[in-house]
């Protein structure tokens, strides 16, 4: 199927037509939302997911973080001692909580994945500071307490039964978790040392709170974290233990270690296997590198100014255009370039108005030309190009029309060279 040039001067028209407003169905409506509906029972679907996954539950934060508001934190207990004077402050590594101890100071520490080996106890130990060690591990208590051995969870509240100052202040505590949301794990201990003080004694024998010695510090061991926790701090005298257990000293360390604190283990990396020498020598061929680049380098000149606009020539521009039909294969609309320019150029030579359509230019030129009216009119807006070959010769014999039509408009010349009159 072809597109005719546009006939010139004639606006066709026809019968205005009734339109019809149709509303949408409830079935058409129902087809469109189907997609919306798809992703919103998706976005339920991973929403649902969530929640089981969470156990509908938010983001508690760090448990027992001196910065944490929620019911595992321990912000509550960390202001109540800034306001009673008792410096604060926080660390995650080893050399974080070295560096912020003071000779007067407490250090908590809570390591709840394992992240410390005994090396590290030690070397806390050893600047003769007072050690608060929170649900110690297995690892812990064989290096800092090894006559001291974990019992099991606390049965209730119990009551202090030792002579250490800061337990006999808080009289009774609850050491229990207040819900499943709390923070750790409580635990008690056995104590088999007599230098040992051992507090807080259910009727088993087990003690929520031992005081014991370490090298040059003193240690206490807390079996329960929900003391500490903004939770459970209020509950009976947790909140007194708390105070009076951290805010001895002026300067309280709240050291919850971290990854970092991991002794590295493993094959050594690249850089302990490489000679003190390679890295010279890399460095100075890389400047040695960079000079020759700047040595041989390509220099540019000048900027070139071109003055604008630029002038191109039509015949530029008409091969670009045909290369561009030819490498998108548009024949059609080639054709239909070539008609437009012929129909224009014959009207001009038959006489015609520019308001002239189609049709009329090519009545008139066949009446000039003397040839079939059909074979023009299949010419100008008929034929269609299948191939490039069809093409050429569809612009050969437009050019050929153009050609007889002139001809038949042009007095022939006489021998002596002038016009017959």
């Amino acid at each position: 199927m072809t597109t005719a040039a546009p006939e010139r001067g004639r606006t066709e028209t026809s019968a205005p037509e009734t339109a019809t407003a149709v509303s949408p169905t409830v079935r058409q409506t129902t087809r469109r939302a189907v997609p919306w509906l798809i992703l919103a029972a998706i976005a339920v679907a991973v929403a649902v997911f969530g929640i089981l996954l969470t156990g509908g539950r938010a983001d508690q934060g760090t448990p027992l973080d001196a910065k944490n508001p929620a019911p595992g934190g321990a912000k509550a207990v960390a202001q109540v001692l800034r306001s009673h004077g008792v410096d604060v402050r926080t660390a995650d590594t080893l050399k974080a909580a070295q560096d912020a101890a003071a000779d007067d100071a407490t250090v908590l520490v809570y390591d709840p994945d394992g992240n410390l080996t005994a090396d590290h106890y030690r070397a806390l130990a050893t600047d003769g500071l007072t050690l608060v060690l929170v649900e110690p591990d297995f690892q812990a208590l064989r290096t800092v307490a090894p006559e001291v051995a974990a019992a099991g969870s606390p049965g209730g509240p119990v009551r202090a039964g030792c002579d250490v100052p800061a337990a006999e202040r808080a009289e009774r505590i609850d050491p229990r978790a207040v819900s499943d949301q709390s923070a750790g794990y409580p635990g008690t201990f056995r104590v088999s040392g007599d230098d040992d003080a051992a507090c807080f004694t259910d009727r088993d024998g087990r003690a929520s709170l031992v005081r014991t010695t370490f090298d040059d510090s003193t240690v206490y061991l807390l079996g329960s974290s929900s003391v500490l926790t903004n939770e459970g701090v209020e509950r009976l005298g947790n909140a007194a233990l708390a105070l009076n257990l951290l805010g001895s000293h002026r300067t309280l360390v709240w050291y919850l270690p971290s990854v970092d604190d991991r002794p590295v283990t493993g094959p050594p990396d690249i850089a302990a296997l490489t000679p003190g020498w390679v890295t010279p020598v890399m460095l100075l061929l890389g400047a040695v590198f960079v000079a020759a680049a700047v040595w041989r380098g390509r220099r540019f000149g000048p900027l070139v100014v071109e003055k604008l606009p630029v002038v191109v020539r039509a015949g530029e521009t008409r091969e670009g255009r045909a290369r561009l039909y030819q490498r998108s294969s548009a024949r059609l609309r080639a054709a239909d370039a070539l008609r437009i320019g012929s129909i224009g150029r014959l009207a001009a030579t038959a006489g015609l108005p520019s308001t002239a359509t189609t049709p009329e230019v090519a009545d008139a030129v066949a009446a000039l030309t003397r040839r079939d009216r059909g074979g023009v009119h299949d010419l100008l807006l008929g034929r269609i190009p299948r191939t490039d070959r069809d093409l050429i010769a569809l612009s050969d014999d437009l050019a050929e029309l153009e050609r007889a039509a002139r001809a038949a408009v042009t007095p022939a010349s006489g021998p002596t060279g002038r016009m017959d009159e």
